[in-house]
């Protein structure tokens, strides 16, 4: 099955988490190499903003001071795109970029109907999704998509900016 087949999957079947019953997200599971609960599978802002990602997201999210210059830019590049951010609860540079990622999303007014979030363990496994065709290496990743197609994807940690290497890959 091809990577935008799966995608497409994915994103339907994330349209259709908003009728699920919320326990059924941001779920915890053992991660036996850390020997600790993570978050795992599908996660919202709120899944993000509770245990121990919590006081990382609240000051990573309201300390990160998002490029002006750029928002402009990026707002007119937009259109019909999603993401996919695959993090891990227990990831140090998710920990620091996911919410700051959220705050650019947030100051770009973008839909959260085209963001899918996935939590893996320290194997780089979700539970119970098969996300192996994201081919991930290292957390966070920021997948880029438009009409299906990836446009490229932020690794761990930016080059430039959040926001510079957004517009690289919209552009």
């Amino acid at each position: 099955m091809s990577l935008q087949i799966k995608l497409l999957l994915s994103l339907i079947f994330f349209t259709a988490v908003g009728q699920i019953k919320a326990q059924e997200i941001d779920q915890y599971m053992m991660d036996t190499l850390r020997n600790r609960e993570v978050l795992i599978d599908f996660v919202t802002r709120e899944g993000l903003q509770s245990g121990e990602f919590a006081s990382y997201y609240e000051s990573e999210y309201a300390d990160y001071e998002v490029d002006g210059s750029v928002v402009s830019k990026l707002k007119a590049n937009q259109d019909g795109l999603e993401i996919v951010i695959v993090l891990a609860s227990w990831c140090h540079d998710s920990k620091i970029q996911v919410p700051r990622f959220l705050k650019l999303l947030d100051t770009l007014a973008f839909s959260e109907e085209q963001l899918l979030m996935i939590a893996v363990d320290s194997y780089k496994n979700a539970r119970t999704l098969d996300i192996h065709s994201y081919e991930i290496e290292r957390v966070p990743t920021f997948i880029f998509y438009r009409n299906g197609t990836e446009l490229g994807r932020i690794i761990e940690s930016p080059d430039t900016s959040l926001e510079a290497d957004m517009l690289r890959i919209l552009q």
